[in-house]
């Protein structure tokens, strides 16, 4: 089965495609509305869980590109969603995935290699970023990059593809004509949007914006809207008296830090929960001072897998929490 035909068959295949309703929609960005739900496609992430990092570039080369996705939700005014989880995936310069080959759908075996895929949390912004490299194309689809996102508990909510912009001085066109740096293809051949089996139905949820060049290399912007549980969000109140961020390193296996700052002296406790809400650590920090703080959790007891831990902070002002997703290895 070819590329083109997984598309067109979609549902089924592996158990991995998922279509969902289609918005109607031309190229230009539509606010505040739910992302296209799109197919997965052929070559999802095998274990996600085990490559939350930033830095997705591997083994390949080509133009530095640097990818933000602004998490929102349209449930709660479209504000910016933290502790969600963000998992993306895409193509190197030549066409091909990591995790998969050898077949007719990708004759190029790199199945011992995971290069272009990675895992994030939102932050308190809703911002997830990755370093990576510029896409390149295969037969029958435009450049674009696979997203799954995630709530905390690990339930799916959204499936979607990143839409690049396209025409003369487009990044796309030149990228594709960088020999210099690998790109060999060019757009003979190329898919445009268009006539693109996921984004014939309209981009509009889906485009991005690009700025950048070939010499400094690019930054692709996308606002990925889900529909969301306003208790997944940022609380705002609570970000005014305190803000936490992603602890470090992640994953980790004795322990790992948590950067928060307190905008006034309050007393600070941490709990770590499971993915199926099971309180399984908790620990009471104390008073902590006003400005950049940290907190060491010991995490040395827990078991392999993905958790959440919950910031509780007390104050004058009154009783706060923020969380986020973290990976125990």
């Amino acid at each position: 089965m070819h590329r083109v035909d997984f598309l067109k068959k979609g549902i089924g295949f592996l158990g991995m495609a998922i279509i969902g309703p289609s918005l109607i929609g031309g190229d230009k960005a539509e606010a505040c509305t739910v992302a296209n739900q799109e197919i997965a496609g052929p070559f999802p992430t095998l274990t996600p869980a085990t490559l939350v990092r930033s830095n997705i570039i591997g083994s390949r080369t080509g133009v530095p590109f640097t990818i933000n996705i602004n998490v929102k939700n349209v449930n709660n005014s479209c504000a910016a969603v933290s502790g969600l989880i963000v998992d993306i995936w895409h193509c190197d310069k030549d066409g091909n995935y990591s995790e998969y080959g050898g077949t007719s759908m990708q004759a190029t075996d790199y199945t011992a290699q995971d290069f272009l895929r990675g895992r994030q949390t939102s932050d308190s912004n809703g911002l997830v970023t990755y370093t990576s490299i510029f896409p390149g194309w295969y037969t029958s689809r435009a450049t674009h990059i696979h997203v799954h996102i995630y709530d905390a508990s690990g339930n799916s909510l959204l499936i979607s593809q990143i839409a690049f912009p396209e025409g003369t001085g487009s990044a796309v066109e030149t990228v594709n004509a960088s020999t210099a740096n690998g790109y060999t293809k060019g757009m003979t051949g190329y898919t445009y949007n268009v006539s693109d089996n996921v984004f014939s139905d309209g981009t509009s949820t889906e485009m991005s914006s690009i700025t950048g060049d070939i010499t400094d290399g690019y930054i692709l912007n996308w606002d990925a809207y889900v529909s969301a549980p306003v208790t997944s969000g940022i609380n705002d109140v609570a970000t005014e008296n305190f803000q936490i961020r992603q602890n470090y390193p992640n994953p980790c296996i004795d322990t790992t830090r948590i950067p928060l700052t307190l905008k006034s002296t309050s007393d600070v406790r941490v709990i770590v929960i499971s993915t199926d809400s099971r309180e399984v650590l908790k620990q009471i920090m104390g008073t902590m001072s006003a400005g950049d703080q940290s907190v060491d959790l010991d995490v040395s007891k827990l078991a392999a897998g993905n958790y959440v831990f919950i910031v509780k902070v007390t104050n004058l002002s009154g009783n706060f929490s923020q969380s986020m997703l973290f990976v125990k290895s």
